[in-house]
């Protein structure tokens, strides 16, 4: 069950995404077959949920089912579909208690029947709780989403970026424009993208961690955080103290030059 955990507080206003990755290996590895690996990862959803909210992220996405996973073995596909079910109607009232508000990211066309009922549910049951808000992405790809909002775009001439983020938060399900990304966590030992958030991730920092996903803990996520405010976010610009380098460099540069002249 999902509940805040009693970790110092370190970071507030934090949007970080996961990409989680390595539920098959960590299976393999261990000589079971490839389900077990998403059991065990749906298991570490719940630890990472509950750590993140216990450390005051804001807002975390979870990047669960791509669009290109339905090429995927039709029972694995399936099985999957009935984890995801399963998670949402097992933790709808831990949800609710612990003040989370849960939406589902992606197509809802594809998905089974019970799959969706499940989805309005538990969106429908969390949508005014504030403590954090959590996204996790199933039958997601960012290509589709940023297309499927340029389209119904088409007709304008010019689109500010907040009206576009807007459109995208729409046609995502995304539960209302969240902030960019700031911190973008890989496990499994891959380093990629992989289709997961490409305009919200456009400044994100990453970590990308050897840690298979269904072995992921409070520890591993409470590392990544550190790693990430040991970081310096510049958003394309130069420090204040560079800069101040630069002018004073600038500044000996041209005395030198006047100084050559008048000698």
């Amino acid at each position: 069950m999902i509940q805040s955990t009693s970790y110092e507080s370190i970071l507030y206003g934090l949007h970080v995404a996961l990409i989680m990755d390595g539920n098959g290996r960590w299976a393999t590895r261990r000589g079971l077959p490839r389900l077990a690996g998403h059991r065990a990862g749906a298991d570490a959803v719940r630890r990472t949920i509950k750590a993140a909210l216990g450390l005051g992220v804001d807002t975390l996405t979870l990047f669960a089912f791509t669009a290109g996973n339905w090429d995927r073995p039709p029972r694995e596909v399936s099985m999957l579909m009935e984890i995801f079910r399963d998670f949402f109607r097992e933790e709808q009232d831990a949800c609710v208690t612990s003040g989370i508000q849960v939406s589902v990211m992606g197509r809802r066309d594809r998905l089974p029947a019970d799959l969706r009922e499940a989805v309005d549910a538990i969106e429908a049951a969390t949508e005014r709780r504030r403590a954090m808000h959590v996204r996790i992405a199933v039958d997601y790809s960012a290509r589709d989403t940023i297309l499927r909002a340029a389209s119904r775009l088409n007709a304008q001439v010019q689109v500010s970026q907040d009206e576009f983020t807007r459109v995208l938060a729409e046609v995502s399900h995304a539960g209302g424009v969240a902030p960019d990304v700031d911190l973008l966590i890989r496990t499994g030992d891959e380093q990629r993208l992989s289709d997961c958030l490409l305009w919200e991730c456009a400044y994100a920092e990453m970590v990308f961690s050897p840690r298979l996903w269904p072995d992921f803990d409070a520890a591993d996520l409470e590392a990544a955080l550190q790693e990430f405010q040991s970081r310096q976010r510049r958003f394309g610009r130069i420090p204040e103290t560079h800069s101040l380098t630069v002018l004073t460099d600038h500044q000996d540069a041209t005395d030198h030059v006047v100084a050559l002249k008048s000698a």
